[in-house]
């Protein structure tokens, strides 16, 4: 049996309606929920992408809730 050593593939950055990011394949339709953020390349590229995007790893849902209740203060 051959082993994979490397990753050939070309992936998008995606997210979703919550603003969490995830990698997929380019060549593959996105799952429902997920839309292509604009960035495509290598594995490690779109992982580097996300690590400057995602800053914040609360969901949107949970963000705007606390900062309602901080306004409400």
């Amino acid at each position: 049996m051959a082993e994979h050593t490397s990753d050939e593939s070309v992936y998008r950055v995606v997210l979703n309606d919550e603003e969490q990011y995830s990698i997929w394949w380019a060549d593959r339709a996105l799952p429902a929920g997920w839309h292509a953020e604009g960035t495509e390349g290598s594995r490690a590229e779109c992982l580097e992408r996300i690590n400057t995007l995602w800053t914040d790893m609360r969901p949107l849902s949970l963000r705007r809730r606390m900062a309602e209740a901080g306004a409400g203060s």
